[in-house]
Order: C-alpha cells, then structure tokens, then sequence
C-alpha cells in the first residue's frame, strides 16, 4: 500500500473514530479567550485563561509562555491525570504530584524553549463543582460521551494555540500521565496538527483490561460505547503514525496488562514499518507501577529535543 493509500486509510478510520464521540458541539471557527491574570515566573510568563472551548461552560486554563524561545515558540499541550485527585487538574503542570518526578513539567518543558498549555477537564480543577459520576450520568441522558466532551475540549484548546502569534503552530506536541496520557494519544489520533506524542503509564490495551478483571481501575470517564466493536487500542494509536510517539509503561502497573503492552507494541511496529518510519514508535517499559521515573523523565527530554 502506498503512502497515500495509508493517509486516506487513516482519515476513514479517523472519522469512524469520532463518530463513536457521541454529540459533541458544533461551533464556529476561532476560540473566545478572556486573560484573567498574568504572573511572572524564572522561565516562563503564567497565564490564567478563561476559554469559551464547548458552548456549555468556561474552560479554565493556563498558558506557560515560554522565555527561552526566539520568535515563535513550540508549544506542548499537557493533559492532567486523574488519581482521583479531583481538585489538581491543571495545577499538575505548576506543582506536579506523587506520580511524576520534580520539578513539575512546567518549570522543565518552558527552561527548554517550550510554552505549555493545560487546561482543566471536565470534573476537575476549577471544574470539580460537580462530580464525574453526575456528569457522566447527565452527558449520557443527552446522548453524550463525557469522554468525546473531553476530547472535544483538547481539540478546541489546539484551535486556540494556532491562533496565538507567539505560537509556532507545526511544532505542537501533547503529552501526559494516567488519564492524561489516553487523553495524549486519542487527541493525536484524532488530529494531524499534533506533530508528536507521548504517553506515560496508560498505554492500556482493552481486551487485556477485561481478561485481567481490571475494568474497575479505570475511571467512568474511560469508557466509550460501542467502541470495541470498531477499535482496538492498538488501532486508535496507530492513526498517530508515522508521526513520532514514545510510550512508557510500568511492568508492575495494574492498569496497563503487561500482554496487552506486547500486544501493542507488535502492531504499532507494523503500523510504522508500513510508513517506513520505524525509528518514530517506541514503547520503553520499566519494572515499577503506575508513576514516572527518573529515566523516564530524561527519555521524555531527549523525546522533545530529538523531534519538537
């Protein structure tokens, strides 16, 4: 099959895909953003936004503009875990949190001439007035999937980086933990603009998921009707190629079945050997749980140097 053969495979597949969202909104191009406050940091400018993403309710988020950038700079939109913790949202890229190592992303992605953008999903952060349960429940009475609205929310957030001058708009990578990083690679599949992706520790593939009993270990939010009669997780991240994707998982991570991870790994190597661009897939697995380690993180730097 030709390369463009592989591109228009793709963009059937990546329709289907979205189908599968539920309703999600249908609003007009450009995103109205409201500048509540800045804030001036040792790498970075802190910008508090409000941004108007889905029609329904305000998102809060912040901007991290980097200083070390000349001209416009690339940009890394940077997806929060779940944890249950609620009420962390996008403080994750300001203060991080048990899971990952110091600094926060924040302080390490603006000292590398990145600017980063986090926003709060729904159910957390500022966003936690109700919870994931009830919205999840409400979403679905209105033909909703709280995780399409999720989805749609990221996407809406890149409309709104491409729009901003400072921003170099083909250099705008994604990344994220847990809940963050599914929310990494779906967004990625689902959208050509992100030019590069990394996972952390939820790179988990379905099948495997309900054989090990382990459906309860993710969120409600996870789960998208209908979706296992049309996809694997194998078969969403592969729309990502052959754009360069990083993938790290713990052995010993309950939510990421070790078969599942091998079974991935197999067809994801297809799936960029199609596009002759082997050198762009890699799953690096370690022998810990659910969190980030120090060799993640420095392969997580050499990841962004290497290919934003």
């Amino acid at each position: 099959m030709t390369h463009s053969e592989l591109m228009s495979q793709q963009e059937e597949k990546r329709n289907q895909l979205y189908r599968l969202l539920g309703r999600l909104p249908s609003l007009p191009n450009g995103v109205n953003a409201t500048l509540v406050y800045e804030e001036e940091r040792e790498s970075y400018t802190l910008e508090k936004l409000m941004l108007d993403l889905n029609g329904i309710e305000r998102v809060p988020a912040y901007f991290l503009r980097t200083k070390k950038a000349v001209g416009k700079a690339p940009v890394i939109l940077y997806n929060h875990w779940h944890g249950g913790q609620y009420e962390i949202g996008k403080e994750e890229i300001l203060s991080g949190h048990q899971g990952l190592q110091d600094p926060a992303y924040g302080n390490v992605l603006t000292d590398m001439g990145f600017s980063v953008m986090c926003i709060d999903t729904w159910a957390f952060g500022e966003r936690a007035t109700r919870t994931e349960s009830a919205i999840f429940k409400e979403m679905l009475w209105r033909g909703q999937v709280m995780w399409g609205m999720m989805v749609y929310d990221n996407i809406r957030a890149l409309d709104y980086l491409c729009l901003r001058p400072d921003v170099d708009s083909e250099r705008i990578g994604t990344m994220g933990i847990s809940m963050g990083s599914t929310m990494s690679y779906w967004h990625a599949a689902l959208d050509r603009r992100i030019k590069a992706v990394i996972d952390i520790c939820c790179l988990t593939d379905f099948q495997s998921l309900i054989e090990e009993n382990g459906l309860d270990l993710h969120g409600i939010y996870y789960f998208v009707p209908d979706l296992l009669n049309h996809f694997t997780a194998a078969e969403i991240n592969a729309l990502i190629a052959p754009r360069p994707h990083l993938s790290l998982a713990g052995n010993h991570d309950k939510l990421t079945p070790v078969g599942g991870l091998q079974k991935i790994n197999e067809e994801l190597e297809a799936a960029y050997r199609a596009f002759s661009a082997e050198d762009a897939w890699k799953l690096l697995r370690y022998d810990v749980g659910h969190m980030e380690t120090a060799d993640m993180r420095q392969e997580i730097i050499q990841f962004w140097r290497k290919w934003l």
